[in-house]
């Protein structure tokens, strides 16, 4: 029987080729503080780097939300700047494995962050990246902010090969259950997806003008307008929006100045 925690969005992760840059553009869009941590050489012969921790403040509490780090020397001109979401999984490598089996695919194994915990990185059957992770048991686990939080991640989406197979996969994968649907027309359906009753997302069948199958992730913002404002001061680009959503929200999807894709999502009030 999974756990609790099995199928949870845990963390969100920037890679870029320019982290002081990008640490400025976000922090004046979101508040975010910064800190830093030295990673040790990976198994894989990976070097050690600096890890860079977005935090934010609920009530009297700071909170990390997200890390950052330079895209790897072996990586660059191949992988373009980006961020990726971790999920929660009960076993990475029967996970993985299981990724694998129903056509995705596994593009880095399983290996141990030590004092973290174990992750992989896969790829679902149409080609849409995430990170699989189990996290080092706690004795003290950091506190978790309240959903809508500023400065915290409040929905992950999916844009599929096909949504409807997409929510398939997801739901054997991490046992996610559809909480409503959205009839957008000649567009399909918006399948918004639940993890433990609570809805965290949605996916849909990709429109034409989304070249390949991507996650994206929606950064809570207190008030939209001073959000787009500090994104076009600081170099990023808005590339929809703002638009107000059911539920009474409004969202923006924008690119930061080093490319990597973001959203944002505030009250509409």
């Amino acid at each position: 029987m999974p756990s609790e925690t099995h199928g949870k969005f845990i963390w969100c992760e920037l890679m870029t080729s320019d982290t002081d840059a990008a640490a400025r553009f976000y922090q004046a869009i979101t508040g975010w503080t910064v800190g830093s941590m030295p990673m040790p050489a990976a198994a894989d012969g990976m070097p050690g780097m600096t890890y860079h921790i977005f935090n934010t403040q609920a009530g009297s509490q700071t909170c990390g939300v997200a890390g950052m780090m330079d895209i790897p020397e072996a990586m660059k001109g191949q992988l373009p700047p980006n961020w990726t979401g971790y999920v929660a999984v009960d076993d990475v490598d029967g996970m993985a494995r299981d990724f694998a089996q129903a056509g995705g695919a596994i593009m880095r194994p399983p290996e141990d962050i030590p004092g973290v915990g174990r992750f992989s990185v896969v790829a679902d059957p149409h080609g849409a990246v995430l990170c699989l992770m189990t996290p080092a048991p706690m004795d003290t686990p950091p506190p978790e902010p309240e959903p809508g939080t500023p400065g915290t991640f409040g929905w992950h989406e999916l844009m599929a090969g096909d949504g409807e197979e997409a929510f398939a996969f997801y739901s054997k994968m991490f046992g996610w259950t559809l909480d409503h649907a959205i009839d957008m027309g000649a567009m399909g359906r918006y399948l918004i997806f639940a993890h433990q009753g609570q809805a965290i997302g949605g996916m849909m069948t990709r429109p034409p003008h989304v070249p390949v199958a991507c996650w994206s992730y929606y950064i809570n913002v207190p008030a939209m307008a001073p959000a787009v404002a500090a994104i076009t001061e600081g170099g990023g680009q808005v590339v929809n929006g703002p638009m107000p959503v059911p539920g009474g929200s409004v969202i923006v999807n924008a690119q930061d100045p080093q490319g990597a894709y973001f959203s944002l999502v505030a009250s509409a009030a």
